[in-house]
């Protein structure tokens, strides 16, 4: 536990945190919609601060980030907690534990000891993973300030609901981020995210001018965020906001945790979507959750293979200083 940041008092201790975009305002003795900041005699505290719940080394494309130090290794850690309610959550059961089961858990892990992980495995990156990286900020902080010491890279991959200060203060040591823009519906938000789209329209936005390199991620569910319309806007957000040469990742959804009974996305709904993505001028679409399917990076100008992928492993990346060997069109990246 260590005292939070970002957080102000309102009087009658009560406060807000001025974290995440919820901006909850917490009596004493009570947490926030994360479940792990939690006022204390008048006092915002991180419960989870250094207790990780899941360490393992990734293939940094499957945060997934294709155009970002491709076939590199990273240490990837969570904490327990997250600010969405997404009912397909895919990692459930250690990102709602505080709710669920109302206690923290993990292994107590030190920043310094964290960065030494890395440096023994020798991974160059150090991803902040599998819950939401916002929620134990004051650890991913302090690890990214003692990893960039070092030359490793910290990532994020994240819901994309971080206020400005915060990011603003860890944007020095913060190298890229793969971020959920989870529909464009904003009803499709609010029921099935428990969060609002605008909010993270302007965080994703905040991201790019601060020049982290961005890719994004949506998890397509048929019937619930796969309008042409939507996808239309979404895509052109991407383009028109981000840029044509952000990567846009399509991944398919399979039934979990309170959406069970929903079948997994149809194959066809992927390739539409990618179509409109290509339509609305993106460069680099890839599909997920589809072995052997939208894995490869093709140059946009003369189609040269550039990277082949097989699941998450590299086979073969052919890009030369950052351009196509055929065309010597410059690709969109950090490579």
């Amino acid at each position: 536990m260590k005292e939070a940041l970002y957080w102000e008092e309102l009087g009658d201790k009560k406060v807000r945190c001025n974290l995440c975009r919820h901006r909850c305002i917490i009596r004493e003795g009570k947490a926030g919609i994360c479940g792990v900041r939690k006022n204390l005699g008048g006092r915002l505290y991180s419960l989870n601060y250094a207790r990780v719940v899941a360490i393992h080394i990734d293939p940094i494309e499957k945060k997934p980030l294709y155009h970002f130090l491709p076939g590199s290794q990273a240490l990837s850690i969570a904490c327990v907690g997250c600010n969405f309610k997404c009912l397909f959550c895919q990692n459930w059961d250690i990102a709602h534990i505080p709710i669920l089961l109302g206690k923290i858990v993990g292994d107590e892990l030190p920043p310094e000891k964290v960065v030494a992980t890395a440096l023994k495995y020798r991974t160059p990156v150090i991803a902040y993973t599998y819950t939401e990286p916002t929620v134990f900020f004051e650890y991913s902080l302090d690890i990214a300030e003692k990893a960039v010491e070092f030359n490793i890279k910290n990532v994020f991959v994240t819901n994309g609901y971080i206020e400005e200060k915060p990011l603003n203060d860890i944007a020095p040591f913060l190298h890229a981020a793969n971020i959920d823009l989870k529909g464009w519906d904003k009803k499709f938000y609010a029921k099935v995210i428990g969060a609002r789209r605008d909010e993270v329209l302007k965080s994703i936005k905040h991201y790019k001018k601060l020049g982290i390199w961005l890719e994004i991620t949506t998890l397509l569910i048929d019937g619930y965020n796969t309008k042409d319309e939507d996808l239309e806007n979404l895509t052109r957000f991407i383009a028109n906001e981000l840029g044509e040469g952000t990567p846009w990742h399509i991944s398919r959804f399979y039934p979990a945790y309170k959406m069970r009974n929903v079948p997994p996305t149809q194959i066809e709904t992927l390739k539409r979507a990618e179509e409109i993505g290509k339509k609305n001028g993106l460069k680099y679409i890839y599909i997920g959750n589809v072995y052997g399917m939208g894995e490869e990076t093709r140059c946009p100008v003369c189609g040269e293979l550039l990277i082949k992928r097989e699941g998450f492993d590299l086979i073969e990346n052919r890009i030369v200083d950052g351009r196509c060997p055929r065309c010597k069109t410059k690709i969109d990246g950090v490579f």
